[in-house]
């Protein structure tokens, strides 16, 4: 073909595309269109499991089929298991699903969104009382997994600087850290996954389901590379005593030398403490407490997909965790594990920021608290359980009668910090009278309403017990807390009632999915459990 100056592009492109297929000749159909009726051929045909599909439906088609198969779920309302909140306004979702395309690390595409990023580390420092929320630094983490291994690898690096600087070994005997046995499965996460010791301590019913500082002392050492503290338990809401630990640490460094850093995992309390109990010292207003993390789609009242972490200061940021970039735009700096990272779950942050502003977050925790002790109050005055989480008591109500431990007042600050959450358990007196009864029967029974409610053992050396756990979230309103009260009773002396062929639920009680493919491509076995409420597989 000779060159020409005068070549028309559109012919080009024209000319250049494949050429469609005619339609059939005895059905006259285009082979190129697909029309079916609800669901598509999958209404009829078994849908892809383990391939992938020759043909594709139409869009709508493949909506109904999952949106169909989803509603299978349970239901997010009665989800009383989970800490992750299920509910924003619909300004929140209209946010969301605008900047549901923004990846965040593009701040040079983006830069609008990282201001707001940096707005909520700022915020967050400050409530928190960092020295100085300005010079805070921190940032969006996918969840409390991710910033817990972050503020983890932040403690290790600066042990291991310090070893290096007095000429000792930091691999022998290597570094440790220290935590309670009813740690949350993440920070075992941290401490095997970057090959750190793991020193749970045990709990007790002394300890309160606990941490107890005393006998955290036990475990540190010169190589302990930090302490995690807990402000919020998994198991039983309780807070951690940050304070005693933290002065526990100061002793041991005047005695020592050795300084000893706090992590605060504060996944669940982060969002709750500052608000519904300002005067809890917990914080950075405690120079021991080097960094904290917290979910944002927990008690901070985002859709999942966020959490945060937050230094005390650029101090405790080790300067080789931080990556600069120069391929995106611009130089950016990047210390988190994930690289890529949706926008969108930041920016709805940042909507509870300033739509709730401190009231609002204030009155959402009163809320859920208020809620909480309501619940906690009935299952006690039933008889039939006894609560371990301690929100609904007053503070020194150990020393009290029974009638003055268990308030009725609505001043939050006299009752045990904590978060809203309730857990119980069959009373000693209900378990001699019907010693048939299984408490996992409740759970089992619960679902059948629809109702999620976990029963499950505590972490060593408490394992022999188990519990039921309620987490009061803010869409669970006196409503449904009253229907569950009545549901759970009802449930309760039918189980009384009913004669030894109500054994068979252990039957019932081991099922799980009967779908075949929900085994495909699970390991057989895996690592033996520590005894963490999330269990290695």
């Amino acid at each position: 073909m000779a060159l020409s100056k005068h070549i028309n592009p559109d012919k080009l492109l024209r000319d250049a595309h494949d050429k469609p297929s005619k339609h059939h000749v005895l059905t006259q159909t285009d082979p190129n269109v697909v029309h079916h009726t609800y669901g598509a051929r999958y209404g009829t045909n078994p849908i892809p499991k383990y391939h992938i599909a020759s043909k594709g439906v139409d869009a709508d088609s493949a909506y109904q089929i999952i949106h169909d198969e989803l509603s299978l779920d349970g239901s997010p309302v009665l989800n009383l298991a989970s800490f992750v909140h299920t509910h924003m306004p619909p300004q929140a979702d209209k946010l969301m699903q605008e900047n549901m395309s923004k990846n965040l690390i593009d701040s040079d595409e983006y830069p609008a969104t990282q201001v707001l990023h940096t707005r909520c580390v700022s915020i967050l420092a400050d409530v928190w009382h960092a020295p100085s929320a300005k010079q805070a630094i921190g940032t969006a983490t996918t969840g409390s997994s991710e910033a817990i291994m972050l503020g983890g690898l932040a403690m290790k690096r600066i042990w291991q600087e310090k070893r290096k600087a007095q000429g000792k070994s930091i691999h022998e005997p290597g570094p440790n850290i220290v935590m309670g046995a009813n740690a949350q499965v993440a920070l075992e996460k941290f401490a095997r996954y970057f090959e750190v010791e793991c020193r749970l301590v045990p709990i007790s019913t002394e300890s309160k389901y606990r941490l107890d500082p005393n006998k955290a002392m036990e475990h540190v050492d010169e190589n302990t590379i930090g302490v995690f503290v807990i402000l919020g338990s998994t198991y039983t809401g309780h807070y951690e005593p940050v304070l005693e630990m933290s002065n526990l640490l100061d002793e041991y460094e005047k005695k020592t030398g050795h300084s000893v850093p706090i992590h605060v995992d504060a996944a669940s309390g982060g969002f709750v403490a500052p608000f519904a109990t300002p005067k809890l010292k917990w914080d950075f207003s405690l120079p021991r407490v080097v960094s904290i993390n917290t979910s944002g789609h927990k008690f901070g009242l985002s859709y999942v997909g966020v959490g945060w972490i937050v230094w005390r200061d650029k101090a405790h940021l080790p300067k080789d965790l931080i990556f600069e970039l120069h391929y995106l735009g611009s130089v950016e700096y990047s210390f988190s594990l994930n690289f890529s990272r949706p926008a969108a779950p930041i920016v709805a942050q940042y909507f509870n920021f300033i739509h709730l502003g401190f009231e609002g977050y204030r009155n959402v925790a009163l809320n859920d608290l208020r809620n909480a002790r309501l619940l906690s109050r009935a299952l006690e005055r039933s008889g039939y359980y006894t609560v371990l989480s301690d929100i609904h008591r007053k503070i020194g109500g150990a020393q009290a009668s029974i009638k003055d431990a268990i308030g009725v007042e609505d001043d939050v600050e006299l009752y045990e910090p904590g978060l809203p959450v309730v857990s119980f358990r069959f009373t000693d007196d209900f378990k001699t009278k019907y010693p048939e009864i299984q408490q996992k029967w409740i759970q089992t029974l619960l679902r059948a309403k629809g109702w999620i409610v976990p029963n499950y053992e505590l972490a060593p050396d408490l394992q022999q017990i188990d519990i039921l756990r309620v987490v009061v979230r803010e869409n669970m309103t006196e409503v449904v807390i009253d229907q569950l009260v009545v549901d759970l009773i009802e449930i309760t002396e039918e189980l009384m009632k009913t004669d030894s062929s109500l054994h068979a639920l252990t039957v019932i009680g081991h099922r799980g999915t009967s779908k075949p493919e929900a085994h495909h491509g699970r390991m057989d076995e895996g690592s033996k459990s520590s005894g963490t409420y999330a269990k290695q597989c």
